[in-house]
């Protein structure tokens, strides 16, 4: 610890990433990126950036990815923000909407939000989830705290429906409701239509996951006008330009790429279900994911020892040691290739005999 840190940062847990291997041998199946490449379009696009735009500055308010993200959701570009990932846009609204303020978010969610929380003096009321890892709705109606909700949530992959995000949103006006929308793109339904009906409610998203970006770093929220204005001004007081040219180019090219969208969204529903259906057989519980990742325990085994069997066999993936999921494996959707070989390696895991 430096003697020149603030109180604060000495007393600051940050958030601990996933690990990024650098082995070529490993099948990384544990920090959630799209299995398949990102769309032609989106590589033409970032080759096609010139020297010139990279001589001046990108646009501020990135204007061509703010129309094109209007376009694909139906909303004015007035009701649009974008940032450096999702995480740079919660960042955001964590200061803008609930610095000092009461939230309230679920204890098995997404392990940002405790640190945003902490780093911004937020108090923190952490919901638990119900017995089968689903959102107990009613009990953050109770609360007129504001709400922080993964949808679908991580690591559980469940989500609730839109008229369940109505429902709390409906449920006290003066309240601030933020649906975290990351991983949107693989068979929940979307927060963002209720926009029109709804000022306390702001929907975020990443292009990492459902657009194959998560190298790129671009993510975006969609509110009201007057809540868009209040990220504004946080990113204007802290970096006008979080979007470099390149970044903006691709990710235009990405949301405007419909097409890619459904077929590769389509192609990792399947996937998933091959992955799910395969671990039930081998006696494993699978949460129902309507994310690109799968939340599953063994009936019998550990979920330590399921993860270093798996690292020893190269194939990493993600576990936590909180008590409640300490038997719990997150494991993100692959190519169909590295599902079956991941089902081999763990009838090998689970049946040594008959493997």
């Amino acid at each position: 610890m430096s003697r020149f840190w603030i109180d604060k940062i000495s007393s600051v847990k940050p958030y601990v990433p996933g690990e990024q291997p650098t082995s070529d041998t490993l099948i990384k199946l544990n920090t959630n990126e799209h299995a398949l490449l990102p769309s032609d379009s989106v590589l033409a696009a970032i080759k096609s950036t010139s020297g010139e735009a990279l001589r001046r500055y990108p646009d501020p308010g990135a204007t061509g990815l703010r129309a094109a993200i209007a376009a694909a959701e139906s909303v004015s570009t007035e009701r649009v923000f974008v940032g450096n990932g999702s995480d740079e846009v919660l960042a955001h609204l964590w200061f803008a909407f609930l610095k000092g303020r009461r939230v309230q978010t679920l204890d098995t969610t997404y392990g940002f939000y405790p640190v945003w929380a902490g780093l911004y003096d937020a108090k923190l009321t952490e919901v638990p989830v119900l017995d089968d890892f689903s959102v107990d709705v009613d009990a953050l109606k109770k609360d007129g705290a504001a709400i922080v909700l993964a949808n679908p949530n991580a690591p559980t992959g469940q989500a609730l429906t839109r008229d369940d995000i109505a429902s709390l949103v409906d449920s006290n006006s003066d309240r601030l409701v933020v649906v975290d929308e990351a991983y949107f793109g693989f068979g929940a339904e979307t927060a963002v239509p209720l926009i029109a009906d709804y000022d306390n409610l702001i929907v975020t998203r990443s292009l990492s996951k459902s657009h194959a970006l998560a190298g790129m770093r671009v993510g975006y929220a969609i509110a009201q006008p007057d809540l868009i204005e209040g990220l504004s001004r946080v990113k204007d007081s802290f970096n006008s330009y979080p979007l470099d040219v390149i970044a903006q180019a691709a990710a235009t090219a990405a949301i405007e790429d419909r097409r890619w969208l459904e077929g590769a969204s389509k192609t990792v529903r399947e996937v998933r279900d091959v992955m799910s259906a395969g671990l039930q057989a081998l006696g494993f519980e699978v949460l129902p994911s309507q994310a690109n990742f799968i939340f599953t325990q063994h009936t019998a085994l550990p979920g330590h020892l399921i993860f270093d069997a798996l690292r020893d066999r190269d194939i990493l993936v993600r576990r936590w040691d909180k008590q409640r999921i300490k038997n719990w494996l997150r494991i993100s959707v692959g190519t169909m290739a590295q599902a079956e070989q991941l089902l081999g390696v763990m009838r090998e895991i689970v049946s040594p005999e008959t493997g």
